[in-house]
């Protein structure tokens, strides 16, 4: 199959695109025929070799946990899924090996739900990683309850831009900082957007002059102790970003695959109650490109890599088969 990999950490141009392994199926997974895949800033941290000390390497490396594709090809013990269902999946396991930039994936079953049927397979790739890190931020960490005061940082990007739907499903006031330029996108999403910078504080104080409930921080650094600052009585403070929220007594949160919590996030979506922004797309072989954009930041929304385009990049499409069967 053609993919997406690297043989040692570095830049973006350490990946390369060629010719790769077919996958394994294993009992408890399931053969997906990939048809987006999107870029996450845990993606090129990877490949950095940022994670080195979480995550054990096995090289070369197919990089990406976020998926949309069709099935073709059930694990031996998989009930859940047949042949032709549609799925996304954060298809992440516990070393960086099999990820998700390639024509297919073995992905294990826990990692999977069915696709909502209301987005395309570009927008569903977004959902998965973005989509599970602010539900389990929000529902399971800092518990946030209707009518309570939630502040979301980077309210624009990819994690930000869904925490601010979810909380506002579960019938929170949202006020999401924002750049100028992607003000009137945090109010179409059903925030209320405050500026970056300078007098932070006082312009969340003027919305919220008792403070606010809850703080889902994806920035860190300086960000914290000003967020720590802005909190109610019995406030809940939590980051993606920063380890060092503990000091500032909140908890550190790092997302975990959970077909549950994905299955539910799917059917807020078919109930459009959440809706992905793809900021833009880039064919297989643009991966590098793809992973230059990430690393840019500012981005509004998702970055998405489409499977089945030429090899050129091109508008074409490639047959939907498993690794290994005839096609005559």
């Amino acid at each position: 199959m053609k993919g997406i990999s690297y043989r040692c950490y570095g830049g973006p141009e350490v990946l390369e695109y060629g010719e790769l392994r077919d996958p394994k199926v294993g009992p408890d997974q399931v053969l997906v025929k990939v048809r987006a895949a999107a870029v996450n800033p845990v993606d090129w941290k990877c490949r950095e070799g940022y994670l080195d000390p979480l995550l054990d390497a096995v090289f070369p490396v197919v990089p990406g946990w976020d998926v949309s594709g069709v099935v073709v090809r059930p694990g031996a013990a998989v009930t859940e899924f047949g042949v032709g269902d549609e799925v996304v999946g954060y298809v992440r396991e516990d070393f960086l090996s099999r990820g998700t930039f390639a024509e297919y994936v073995a992905a294990p079953v826990r990692t999977l739900a069915r696709k909502p049927r209301r987005l395309s397979f570009e927008e569903a790739a977004g959902l998965p990683l973005a989509g599970l890190t602010a539900y389990q931020v929000l529902v399971r960490t800092l518990e946030v309850r209707r009518g309570e005061t939630v502040l979301v940082h980077a309210a624009a990007g990819g994690v930000g831009s869904l925490a601010v739907q979810i909380a506002v499903h579960l019938g929170a006031r949202v006020i999401g900082t924002a750049g100028a330029g992607n003000h009137d996108h945090v109010r179409t999403l059903g925030g209320e957007p405050v500026a970056y910078g300078d007098g932070l504080a006082e312009r969340v104080r003027a919305l919220a002059p008792d403070g606010v409930e809850a703080v889902f921080d994806t920035v860190g650094g300086d960000t914290l102790k000003t967020s720590a600052n802005l909190l109610a009585p019995e406030g809940r403070l939590a980051s993606i970003a920063d380890p060092e929220v503990v000091a500032y007594g909140g908890r550190y949160c790092f997302v975990r695959p959970d077909a549950e919590d994905l299955g539910h996030l799917a059917r807020l979506a078919d109930e459009g109650a959440v809706t992905v922004h793809v900021h833009r797309t880039f064919p297989l072989a643009r991966t590098a490109d793809a992973h230059r954009l990430s690393q840019e930041g500012h981005t509004r929304g998702k970055i998405v890599v489409t499977v089945g385009e030429t090899e050129e990049g091109g508008e074409g499409r490639t047959e939907e088969r498993a690794p290994g069967e005839d096609t005559a």
